[in-house]
């Protein structure tokens, strides 16, 4: 069966729904979709059931492997029975979203909504793209099927904002819940433009983990007034969550009693690698540098280095290489042998030892080389990321090609240079 492209919520409403064996869940009565800050197209996030007892429950799309005219079937799993609940930041499709009034942005024409059509990406994930609206008369006695029909994308409409149809205004608690689907980059754009005493609960509500890569995205300026804003136990924890070189620059905002306040709060084992940065100037290689390369043994296998470099949470420049030293294995290191570029550990067998596929003749930074000389050298050796190493040749850390750039560009590109992801209305509402 052909891939379906676009599917009308209309067409849904009704159709059984059957698990993986061919049993009967329930009915489709209603889409369910989470509401966005900019204009872009919403994700749905899943599908209103109603089983046979009449209690409606909520299944994600994930779990939807195909949708026919006459049936939706699901993947293998169970179903959560909860009684559905919706939550602020989403909108019922059928339920809330059809015959909304709205506006056409070309020609401020008003017209009510009809329906609303779903449509996949390559990420599985599916987006509420187009909206069937009918043209809205004021003239008594002209009929609805009289006027005209139209299919448009959804950033073609105006008034499909959170406030607009839920009638509710963003808490800290809706924006968390609204933060969930979206990037750190993303977050902090919107975080940056919320009112100062929404900016704070929203920190306050956030856990530690994902604050600090909030932080991370933030102006500087942005970072300090936020830390300072929480208890020093707090904030000495956000620090220890965050990246130590992200850390140190922050840190290095701080009067020096400030700072060895909050450094002697941190964990000894957190803290020990952010005052080896502090020690160097900013605009060294020293001072852009990572603590927390992956760094293995030469006898390491070809598997475990590739089992080191598919971790999620490593930072994409730093999974495009491994650095083989001799023990110890955590900076500053044993003797820096060289490097392993991740294409080379693709083309080899995965029980071969690293030490067969390392790079001796990659030249190593220098903790005291200045800026100019590191943007040079990722240039020259068209790099993502490359090993800084000291006179007694001990791996210190690695500096990758993102530090460089946010130290190259204007100190106020996260404010100017990043794309307005935010609705400027919405975020004053909050």
């Amino acid at each position: 069966m052909a891939p379906v492209n676009r599917v009308f919520a209309a067409q849904l409403a009704g159709l059984p729904v059957f698990g993986p064996d061919g049993e009967s869940i329930g009915k489709v009565r209603d889409l369910v979709a989470g509401l966005r800050l900019d204009q872009q197209p919403p994700r749905v996030l899943g599908l209103v059931v109603e089983l046979s007892t009449r209690r409606r429950v909520f299944v994600p799309m994930l779990r939807v492997t195909s949708i026919e005219p006459n049936a939706v079937t699901l993947a293998t799993g169970s179903v959560n029975m909860r009684q559905f609940h919706q939550r602020p930041n989403e909108v019922l499709v059928l339920g809330q979203l059809t015959d909304a009034h709205v506006s056409l942005r070309e020609t401020g024409a008003r017209v009510a909504i009809v329906d609303a059509a779903m449509e996949p990406l390559r990420t599985r994930d599916w987006v509420l793209a187009k909206l069937a609206v009918r043209e809205r008369s004021g003239r008594l006695g002209l009929s609805r099927r009289r006027s005209s029909l139209q299919v448009v994308g959804w950033d073609e409409v105006a008034g499909l904002g959170l406030t607009d149809l839920t009638g509710q205004q963003q808490g800290a608690g809706q924006l968390l819940m609204l933060f969930d689907t979206m990037r750190a980059v993303d977050i902090a754009a919107t975080v940056r433009d919320l009112p100062t005493k929404r900016k704070h609960e929203v920190a306050d509500s956030m856990d530690d983990e994902r604050l600090a890569d909030v932080l991370e995205e933030l102006p500087e300026d942005d970072q300090k007034e936020l830390l300072q804003h929480l208890a020093e136990e707090r904030a000495a924890d956000i620090l220890e969550a965050m990246s130590p070189d992200d850390a140190a620059d922050l840190l290095a905002e701080f009067a020096p009693a400030d700072q060895n306040r909050l450094l002697n709060l941190m964990e000894p084992e957190e803290s020990e690698p952010v005052k080896r940065l502090l020690a160097y100037s900013s605009d060294t290689a020293g001072g852009l540098m990572t603590p927390e390369p992956v760094v293995l043994t030469p006898d390491a296998t070809v598997a475990e280095a590739l089992a080191h470099i598919r971790n999620a949470d490593l930072p994409p420049a730093l999974a495009t290489m491994v650095f083989v030293c001799r023990p110890p294995q955590a900076t500053p290191t044993g003797r820096y042998v060289g490097v392993v570029h991740f294409q080379r550990l693709l083309r080899e067998p995965p029980a071969e030892l690293i030490a067969a596929a390392v790079d001796t003749d990659l030249p190593a930074l220098r903790p005291s080389d200045s800026l100019s000389e590191v943007t040079r050298y990722f240039a020259a050796y068209n790099l993502a990321c490359g090993p800084v190493v000291d006179a007694q040749d001990h791996l210190l850390g690695a500096v990758t090609v993102d530090d460089v750039l946010d130290h190259l560009l204007p100190e106020d590109w996260r404010e100017t240079g990043l794309h307005d992801v935010t609705n400027n209305e919405e975020v004053e509402r909050a």
